[in-house]
């Protein structure tokens, strides 16, 4: 929207909407509300803190030459964007760390709370 702030959307005008679809990261972040000295609001999204995964809530992976996580993700939930769900399970800064060494082990988010007999990776 032309002259709106940058976090500005449709959603800012509807009380208890999420400015995040369902799939995003960030569905589930708080946002908060910083008032500017002339009165003006800028929403923003608060820091996202990460609840450790238990070993039985993901599967183990070896890492294939030439994987990425966004193949990763396509491959265990159907949806290439859905890699962040891979990263937040992987003690990482940078989500390529988790494809680039072959060989290496990584954790899968079990999908959907599949038994792990039930879902591939």
């Amino acid at each position: 929207m032309a002259g709106t702030e940058p976090y500005e959307s449709a959603f800012d005008s509807i009380p208890g909407a999420h400015p995040y679809p369902r799939t995003s990261r960030y569905h589930d972040a708080e946002i908060g509300i910083h008032r500017r000295p002339d009165g003006t609001e800028v929403r923003y999204t608060k820091r996202r803190l990460l609840p450790p995964l238990d070993e039985e809530e993901t599967q183990p992976h070896v890492v294939g030459a030439g994987e990425r996580p966004d193949l990763l993700a396509q491959r265990c939930f159907g949806d290439p964007g859905q890699w962040w769900r891979i990263a937040d399970a992987n003690p990482v800064l940078d989500p390529r760390e988790l494809t680039d060494e072959a060989g290496q082990l990584i954790g899968i988010p079990l999908a959907g709370g599949l038994p792990r007999g039930d879902r591939r990776v």
